[in-house]
């Protein structure tokens, strides 16, 4: 019969979605290059960019939730999706890993850079750093315990308990909400700015993105928990839960060696605030 399935994969239609998505990216980080360096059209060229890759990822997405219910996604293609959301991670992990470079790097060799931070680490200008064990912590906590939550939705889903799956998913972006307003707070009350020494933009380029991540991934937990209240996901076809899931405990992962890392030891015997 026509239209019959008779192997593993499926043939996309032609679709706007992904060069729309290229485009609005594109446009995105181009105004903000001209933003960061007060150009012109650098406060609007980044909204832009940001409408357009919004609205073409919604586009995208939904299209791929469609061909879910629709069957397209047989276990070949649900595997090869995973490979694609573990090449996805591994991509976001060397782009921390500059960061954590940066930061290592000013802080071992201090010397070299004399003339930005003094020939020290934190730099002169500096006068006090943040408290590791006061609002951090309590993130490191928080995330910590999202952890949890995000794998007991995980286990009841496969056990086919949804009630369970509703509840922590819930838990699981409560948590994530809370990390991101002590993370703005932690913002407004900081002791030093981000411009005018490495310290500075290092610790708030690698902090920030990971805050920006946090967002990503609560979004994505939120729209996995409106699915489940739609009725999709199945203990045997639930990519887009597994693949939120893992990326949720990509971003615990990170924000643990950003704790030990920028606020334990890169502050490590500073005065804090």
């Amino acid at each position: 019969m026509a239209g019959t399935k008779n192997h593993d994969y499926h043939i996309l239609p032609p679709d706007i979605a992904p060069l729309a998505t290229t485009v609005g990216a594109f446009t995105f980080t181009t105004g903000m290059v001209l933003f960061m360096h007060e150009m012109p059209g650098g406060m609007f060229v980044p909204w832009a960019g940001m409408a357009i890759l919004l609205a073409s990822m919604f586009m995208w997405f939904s299209k791929i939730i469609h061909e879910a219910h629709a069957g397209d996604h047989t276990p070949v293609v649900q595997l090869h999706q995973r490979y694609g959301m573990i090449l996805f991670i591994a991509s976001e992990v060397m782009f921390f890993v500059g960061w954590f470079w940066a930061f290592f790097d000013f802080s071992l060799f201090p010397s070299e850079l004399a003339e930005s931070i003094g020939g020290q680490w934190p730099p002169k200008a500096i006068e006090a750093v943040m408290d590791p064990f006061a609002l951090p912590l309590l993130n490191t906590l928080i995330l910590l315990c999202s952890g949890t939550t995000v794998t007991w939705a995980h286990h009841s889903l496969i056990h086919g308990d949804r009630d369970g799956l509703k509840k922590g998913l819930w838990a699981t972006i409560l948590l994530g909400v809370f990390f991101s307003f002590i993370q703005a707070y932690e913002y407004i009350h900081a002791p030093f700015g981000f411009g005018g020494n490495t310290y500075g933009s290092a610790f708030y380029m690698a902090t920030g993105f990971h805050g920006f991540h946090v967002i990503v991934g609560t979004i994505m937990l939120i729209v996995c928990l409106k699915r489940t209240y739609n009725g999709d996901f199945t203990p045997r076809q639930h990519f887009g839960f597994e693949a939120a899931a893992w990326y949720w405990h990509f971003v615990d992962v990170v924000w643990l060696f950003l704790f030990v890392a920028v606020y334990i030891w890169g502050g490590w015997g500073y005065p804090t605030h």
